[in-house]
This record gives structure tokens, C-alpha cells and sequence, in this order.
């Protein structure tokens, strides 16, 4: 049993929880109803919000920051001391979502296994020892080398943070607690780039300046290590700041997710499930935005710093034009998180809005010329691919809030991972060097995935509000109603709706790691 169990009671219902994989079961602790209020409610959020997201906001914030200086490292020396020729640099930059894509299977079943506090800090160490050996590499073997470990460490990062958003909120408060962290990808860029500017004015007869860049970065990351296994706690039964009629209230305040999150069955990986990803529809349409999105984000991650430089500024001034770029990306991330929540279930709308900027920037960037007249709409065009991260933010929102069972929910998350690892493999072979600096041919590809996504977007839609017609039959052939009010989408917590769940057995299920499809009462999410 995992830390904070109090016991465990057989439990069986009838119909299909009979052929559940080795007899769901669920934890006193979760099968007690306590009486929650509000007051209780916005306390207990307020503590998670306190103690877990500054630890998934500071981790997310130096992954990305460890990713970002690759291509400021680029500006200022990296490609000519290692001697990178033709589409080496290319390469390097995607040989860590190749590191990614390839350990992704192996990170699903850790999420499950291994205790978060240990798996985030073995990650954290691991890929922050990468990073302090990259001033090491003057060679383009020796940089693909460290560049692949410290991709195959951060693999498991996206995917752990999703399963904790999950495992801590309800499905209302995620979309904000994702942006929450998944925005540090803006304030990384606005870091990253004073930092590399700051640090690339330090004159040194040891190291370059690329050097000094990636020692300090891995530094920061690997002293960061403790502070993460001291602070952060595994799941809410073992969680030090609560108490222990906290504890009892945190879970109860989860139950209407629906997601089978249960401290007695987190840590047993069900091989049922693994087939249940692949045999669902909606896999395969969000592995599709994650592969768009993530292939189109090349445009930004490996060769922003690069197209910038080729509008004509000096690599100072290119380093400084990302700040603000940085900003509009945070602003964006936070937006449509905010946005999403406001419409309720407005995920799928919210992204086909946003789409609607990135294409407009990407159409700019191909049809403006390269010469000083057209500088202030090309930094115009180039700004509004900060909508790109906005993107990301709403499709593992959306994951999150339409996937149940804890090995589905993680082998959904890898998946997701893994596509975005393949996007980041494919993205820069579609800028060649011989293209630069207007990259024309690679932004005439990304245009069209872009379209892509929109097309992908509307199915996805589509596909939900059918799967939820099949979930109001399953229930009317069960005796329910076929209309359930779900509380997890209530802005606060809902009195009527949690009076609803205590009619019957609605929500006694809530806990039985089953899948959304083997639960009836689950609702999906648009």
C-alpha cells in the first residue's frame, strides 16, 4: 500500500467492474464521505497551490530554460568551435526528443512504479549533470552524445507533471495549474535570453561564452535537486501539509473527477488499459495535435534566435528581441488557460481560436521580404508564434480532463510526450541552412501543419460529443439517469452537485481506478 493508506476493503460491484483487472479496490480513507464546504474547498487549494505548483512551476521553468540555451549557444559560438557543418546543428537539436521519443515506454510504467519525489529527482539530477558536461564538447559526436542524455532524462518530465496536475486538482482548477507551469516556458524564454546576454558580455580565457552559458544553467538545475526531494510529496495521502482531516476532505474534494486516482491502486500498472489507449479514437487525434503542434514549435525552439538574426540585427540584439517575445508567450499561456475555464468546456474552441494568430504570424514570416522596411511587421509575424505554447497548454488540459485510470492516464501522457518528441525530431530537418536566412521552405511546411491541427481539432470535437451520447446509454441501461451534473467543471465547489453524488452509488466508483469508458458516470470534456 502506498504511504498514508489506512486500509483497504474489498470492493465489488456488479456488471462490468466484475472483469476489472485483479478486482478494483479502494482505500477507507477514500471510501469515507466526509462533509466538505467551500471555506474547505478554496483552503486546501490554496495549500496544493502553495507547496506543489511552485515545485512543478520552478522544474518545468528550468527544463525548458536547459532546452532554450541551445540555440543562444548557437549565436555565440557553439556552431564554430565544434565545427558543425551542413545540417549537424539540426541534429543536435533533435537528437533529445530522439532520447525522448525512445525512453517514453520505459517512463510510463516509472510514473506508475516509482514514488514522484524520487523520480522528479533523479530526472532533475540526471539531465542537469548533462547540461554541466556540454562546455566539455568541442566536437559534433561528443555534443550529440550529452545532448542525447539529457533528452532521455528529461523524458519522463512532461508526462510526471500531467499525472500530478491530475492527481492533486479537478479537472476546473487544471487548465490554470497547467499554464501555471507549462508557462514558465515564456518567462524560461525572457530568462534565457537575458541571462545569454548578460553572461555572453563576461570575457574569459578559459571558457566562451557559450560555455559559461550552459555551466551555469546545469549548475542551477542540479542544486535544485534537494529542495525538490525535501518539499514535494507523493499524493495527497501522504501530503505533510495537510492534516489529517484535510487529507480526507482533499480527497473527497476530487471525487468528482472521475479519473480512478486511488493511493491502494496508483502504483499497479494494469496491462487492460494499455490496450484500452490504443483501441480509443481519441488517442490517436490528440497524438496528432501534440506531433503538429510540437513539429511546428521547431520554427520557434531550434531556429527562432537564428530567423531573428536573419532580419539583420547584430547576435546582442537578437538575444534582447526575444525578450519580449518571452512575455507575449507567458500572457498567451495564462490566457487561454483562463479563457478555457470561463467557457467550461471550451478546450477545443479555445484552440482553434489561438490557431488563428499562429497562422497569420506563419504567413508572414513566408510572404515578407527580408530588408529593413519590412522589419516591424516580420517582428510583428514572428511574435504571434507565441501562440504556438498556448496550444500545448489546452491539449494536455484537455488530455487530462477526458482520460481516467491511472496506467491509461500515464500511458496517454506518454503518448503525448512522444509525439511532441517526434515533432521536435522532425521540426528542424525542415530548416536547412542552404535556406536561410528567410527558412521559406521549412515555413511554407509548418504553415500547412498548422492547417493540419485546425482540421484535427474539429474532429476531436466531434468524436467527444459522441462518446458522451454512449455514455448517457450506458447509464440509462444501468438504472441512471442519463444526465449527470459533473462537479468537476464547477468554478467552486458545488453543494447540488455533491448532494447529486450521494444518491445511490453515483461516485462510489469515483476511486476504482477504472477508465473512462469502463465508468459509466464519467463525462468528457470539449
Amino acid at each position: 500500500m502506498a504511504d498514508g493508506g489506512v486500509g483497504v476493503l474489498a470492493h465489488k460491484a456488479s456488471g462490468d467492474l466484475e472483469d476489472i483487472e485483479d478486482g478494483p479496490q479502494v482505500t477507507e480513507t477514500e471510501n469515507q464521505r466526509v462533509t466538505l464546504t467551500e471555506e474547505d474547498n478554496r483552503r486546501i487549494l490554496r495549500k496544493t497551490d502553495l507547496t506543489i505548483l511552485p515545485i512543478l512551476a520552478w522544474v518545468y521553468f528550468l527544463q525548458i530554460l536547459d532546452k532554450t540555451v541551445l540555440g543562444y549557444g548557437a549565436i555565440f559560438g557553439l556552431r564554430e568551435d565544434a565545427h558543425l557543418q551542413g545540417n549537424q546543428y539540426s541534429l543536435i537539436g533533435s537528437i533529445a526528443p530522439i532520447a525522448q521519443l525512445a525512453w517514453q515506454p520505459f517512463s510510463s510504467i516509472l510514473i506508475i512504479k516509482v514514488p514522484h519525489r524520487i523520480l522528479m529527482s533523479v530526472l532533475v539530477l540526471g539531465w542537469g549533470i548533462a547540461q554541466c558536461l556540454t562546455p566539455l564538447c568541442k566536437t559534433f559526436s561528443a555534443l550529440l552524445a550529452v545532448r542525447f542524455f539529457l533528452g532521455l532524462f528529461e523524458a519522463g518530465c512532461l508526462p510526471l507533471f500531467s499525472v500530478i496536475t491530475a492527481h492533486w486538482y479537478r479537472r476546473s482548477e487544471q487548465p490554470v495549474r497547467v499554464a501555471g507551469w507549462y508557462g514558465t516556458n515564456g518567462l524560461a524564454t525572457i530568462f534565457a535570453a537575458a541571462l545569454s546576454f548578460g553572461l555572453a558580455k563576461i570575457h574569459s580565457h578559459v571558457l566562451a561564452s557559450w560555455q559559461i552559458i550552459f555551466l551555469f544553467t546545469g549548475l542551477m538545475t542540479v542544486v535544485t535537486v534537494p529542495f525538490i526531494y525535501w518539499k514535494l510529496d507523493n499524493n495527497v495521502h501522504s501530503a505533510r501539509f495537510l492534516t489529517a482531516e484535510e487529507k480526507l476532505k482533499a480527497i473527497e474534494r476530487l471525487r468528482a473527477n472521475n479519473n480512478g486516482t486511488s493511493d491502494g491502486e496508483a502504483h499497479k500498472f494494469k496491462w487492460a488499459q494499455v490496450g484500452e489507449v490504443f483501441l480509443d479514437i481519441k488517442t490517436y487525434l490528440f497524438i496528432a495535435m501534440s506531433l503538429a503542434n510540437n513539429l511546428g514549435a521547431q520554427v520557434v525552439n531550434t531556429f527562432g534566435p537564428l530567423i531573428l538574426s536573419g532580419l539583420g540585427f547584430d547576435n546582442h540584439k537578437t538575444t534582447l528581441l526575444n525578450i519580449p517575445f518571452g512575455a507575449v508567450q507567458y500572457v498567451v499561456i495564462l490566457g487561454v488557460a483562463w479563457t478555457s475555464v470561463k467557457l467550461r468546456s471550451g478546450k477545443g474552441f479555445a484552440l482553434l481560436i489561438i490557431l488563428l494568430p499562429i497562422l497569420a504570424g506563419i504567413s508572414m514570416l513566408y510572404v515578407l521580404p527580408r530588408d529593413k522596411s519590412h522589419i516591424a511587421p516580420l517582428l510583428v509575424g514572428y511574435y504571434f508564434l507565441a501562440f504556438i505554447f498556448g496550444c500545448n497548454t489546452l491539449v494536455v488540459s484537455w488530455i487530462l480532463a477526458n482520460t481516467a485510470g491511472s496506467t491509461k492516464s500515464s500511458i496517454m501522457m506518454s503518448l503525448f510526450n512522444a509525439a511532441s518528441s517526434a515533432g521536435n525530431i522532425i521540426g528542424p530537418l525542415l530548416f536547412d541552412t542552404a535556406d536561410a536566412p528567410a527558412y521559406t521552405p521549412g515555413l511554407k511546411a509548418t504553415l500547412g501543419v498548422y492547417s493540419m491541427m485546425a482540421a484535427v481539432v474539429l474532429l476531436q470535437l466531434g468524436n467527444l460529443v459522441l462518446l458522451n451520447k454512449m455514455q448517457e446509454k450506458k447509464r440509462v441501461a444501468n438504472g441512471k439517469p442519463a444526465k449527470l451534473h459533473d462537479a468537476s467543471m464547477d468554478k467552486k465547489f458545488n453543494a447540488a452537485g455533491a448532494a447529486q453524488a450521494q444518491e445511490g452509488d453515483i461516485g462510489s466508483r469515483a476511486f476504482l481506478d477504472l477508465t473512462d469508458r469502463q465508468n459509466d458516470e464519467f463525462i468528457y470534456v470539449y
